[in-house]
């Protein structure tokens, strides 16, 4: 198997931290879906959750460091009970300027989240969807029986308050159904347009896509079909060097529920905190993350391979 330590070593790119610019923070694990690729293994029976404690020490680094962007995620970020105390005190504050929050979209269906939509539409937050295909049976094999037409409530609901239009941002992301890396963005997302905007009347800002990373729920997968050797092996073998100025975790930093510090959301499932003496969000300084040096592993083909991949998809033509 190719090293990716290897391969980014020959090909004489170092990945070191730049300037912080996106704090991603995962609320939790908590999920109402238990989707087969999911790599946090999110789901219902889970109960790790972000407390107010962390959000506070979040936002002071947020504020200290002068972050722009904050990607909010999960699990189901809306299951966290301070997810609403969290997006007030970014709105304080002013260097943040965009809030992401990503979200399975099932849940916005559910009565007790159902006012959600217009408390984010009142503070401007950007919405990023997940939608691995617009097809009926595609969606509801990978993330669960009912899943897609619940979506479908959902994104008419975002659009009828002016999301996808109107200035706030709505956003779908598709990953591969299986061990295959994406299609050309740009293509998937003329697709998605045509389709659901023909049937259903649904229109969105941009298709994110994003490739399956072989850990967590994806990984047992394919262990079990005997396909983890070959998938390794496509990543490593479609290594494009191009995306080592251009992958997130050169100006972003992963924070888990607990308050943990890592250089990606897939450092922080495989349990990889960044090497300081102390990871705790509430005792770094960003200015000390500058050059760092950034954990690798194998996992790493993951963002490197073919056109990139990032959490806001593509690596193709996207600014360093």
């Amino acid at each position: 198997m190719v090293n990716f330590k290897r391969c980014v070593t020959n090909s004489g790119k170092l990945l070191i931290k730049d300037k912080i610019q996106c704090l991603q923070m995962n609320m939790g694990y908590a999920c109402n879906l238990k989707c087969s690729h999911c790599h946090v293994e999110a789901g219902p029976d889970r109960q790790e959750k972000m407390s107010l404690a962390v959000i506070e020490d979040c936002l002071r680094f947020v504020e200290a460091a002068g972050v722009k962007v904050i990607d909010i995620t999960g699990g189901a970020p809306e299951m966290n009970p301070h997810l609403r105390d969290l997006i007030r005190g970014l709105k304080q504050l002013s260097s943040v300027e965009s809030i992401l929050l990503r979200s399975n979209l099932a849940i916005l269906d559910q009565a007790e989240y159902a006012d959600l939509p217009n408390f984010f539409m009142e503070n401007n937050v950007e919405i990023i969807s997940s939608m691995p295909c617009y097809l009926e049976s595609n969606v509801d094999f990978q993330r669960g029986k009912g899943v897609y037409n619940r979506n479908i409530k959902v994104l008419q609901k975002l659009n009828r308050l002016g999301y996808g239009s109107k200035g706030l941002k709505l956003h779908l992301v598709y990953n591969p159904g299986g061990n295959f890396l994406p299609g050309p963005q740009h293509e998937l997302e003329t697709a998605y347009k045509e389709s659901l905007g023909e049937r259903f009347g649904i229109t969105f800002n941009s298709l994110y896509t994003i490739t399956n990373a072989p850990i967590g729920r994806f990984r047992i997968d394919l262990e079990k079909q005997g396909l983890l050797d070959g998938y390794m092996k496509l990543l490593a073998d479609n290594f494009n060097p191009a995306n080592l100025a251009k992958v997130m975790c050169r100006n972003l930093i992963s924070v888990d529920w607990q308050g943990k510090v890592y250089d990606c959301d897939f450092n922080h499932v495989l349990k990889l905190p960044i090497e300081a003496s102390d990871n705790y969000i509430g005792n770094i300084k960003a200015k000390d993350l500058v050059g760092m040096p950034i954990k690798l592993g194998d996992h790493c083909f993951t963002c490197a391979a073919g056109a990139g991949s990032s959490c806001q998809g593509s690596l193709d033509n996207k600014a360093v």
